[in-house]
């Protein structure tokens, strides 16, 4: 425990360090002026918030009325460096004005002393001032670690994410981009063998851990429901079902996800699908301006016991790609459901090729999207010259 105090009278640090070493706080440092201890704590005026180092001062008793700087001037000074400006500082006064008080303690102070010093209140500000710093330090610390686990979990979820495929009538690629640490949305595909492709992509409800936690879960199902089930309306009903034996006891909120499954045929160049509540996929076939709409065919799964589903599909002629995307692309511009579906369509419309950086550009820059509110994600199938039907 390490405590600083700054006077320019030599008398007033006698003292109060006398009444501290009998309380048996012995590890102490003075300063004559604010300067010294700024230079102490690695702090300058001329460059603030600059050059941190590490400091291990626990308390700082400061002397408000100084020549040069005053201990209020010294303490906004301390403010500015984050490294600084959680040390408790107590103002040690003579002044009785109330307007430099509340001054001291605008400026960064946590509570004052008056002289000539009492050493029964000396003592009990000191102690509740580290009291407060050590709770404080308390929930940084825990802060960081749900920080760094939050870091983690982020490799893990990313990492349960499926790699591209580039096979010669079908190529899937995606970018991804949460709005915190960890996101709600969620895709996958399985090569299905016979030039059949299984893709989905999911959204859960609200983003953060319960979101991602509930994603977590459906990953680890996924695979095994898809490879079982294959067709489109079996697997959202598995999925419907598996979700509901989530067993939250006093749960508030209810959860629930949209979802586009579709089961590519590469052979019999058709596309079978269910969308759940999702926004509508894009096809863009051949030269074709406006695109194919695979529009949602049942409600979001999880909300109810039981989903009735009446698959749908699409058939293909000529080279394609299919865009699906989560909400959180279409929330990039104002207004309805019209204005959003031309919005992308301007943005996804052109070769049917893999286009990353600029798609990158239109929806995942900065400028594409300065507030990060929703999590966002763009899966792009591209479909290419290859076998002929049988």
């Amino acid at each position: 425990m390490r405590i600083l105090i700054v006077d320019d009278n030599p008398t007033n640090v006698i003292i109060i360090r006398e009444i501290l070493k009998k309380e048996n706080y012995r590890n102490l440092t003075t300063a004559a002026s604010a300067k010294e201890m700024l230079k102490l704590l690695g702090a300058s005026v001329e460059a603030p918030g600059k050059r941190p180092r590490p400091s291990d001062i626990d308390l700082i008793l400061l002397d408000m009325m100084m020549p040069e700087m005053d201990g209020i001037e010294a303490c906004r000074v301390i403010q500015q460096y984050e490294h600084l400006k959680d040390i408790p500082i107590i103002m040690v006064t003579a002044v009785g004005d109330s307007k430099k008080l509340a001054e001291a303690l605008d400026a960064g102070a946590v509570d004052y002393v008056t002289k000539p010093i009492n050493k029964v209140e000396l003592m009990a500000r000191i102690r509740l001032a580290l009291r407060l710093k050590r709770e404080k330090d308390w929930h940084k610390e825990r802060d960081q670690r749900i920080q760094d686990e939050l870091k983690l979990a982020a490799l893990v979820q990313n990492a349960v994410l499926s790699l591209p495929i580039t096979d010669e009538a079908f190529e899937v690629h995606a970018i991804y981009q949460p709005s915190f640490e960890l996101a709600g949305d969620l895709y996958a595909w399985y090569p299905l063998g016979d030039g059949r492709y299984a893709v989905i992509l999911l959204d859960m409800m609200g983003h953060g851990i319960s979101s991602s936690l509930f994603c977590m879960f459906l990953a680890s199902v996924l695979k095994d429901t898809v490879t079982t089930y294959v067709e489109p309306e079996k697997v959202i009903q598995e999925l419907n079902r598996r979700f509901n034996q989530l067993y939250i006891e006093k749960q508030l909120v209810q959860y629930y996800f949209t979802a586009i499954y579709l089961v590519v045929d590469t052979r019999m160049k058709r596309i079978d699908f269910v969308n759940a509540g999702h926004p509508p996929a894009m096809f863009f076939e051949g030269d074709a301006k406006v695109p194919v709409l695979l529009e949602s065919n049942c409600h979001p799964v999880g909300l109810f016991d039981k989903i009735d589903i009446v698959p749908q599909h699409i058939t293909f002629e000529e080279e394609g790609h299919l865009a699906l995307y989560t909400d959180g692309l279409l929330e990039l511009v104002e207004g309805g459901q019209e204005a959003q579906l031309e919005f992308m369509t301007k943005r996804l419309i052109g070769g049917h090729e893999w286009r990353e950086a600029q798609m990158r550009e239109a929806f995942f820059t900065e400028k594409a999207s300065p507030e990060r509110d929703d999590d966002k994600c763009l899966v792009w199938i591209a479909l290419k010259k290859g076998t002929d039907r049988e």
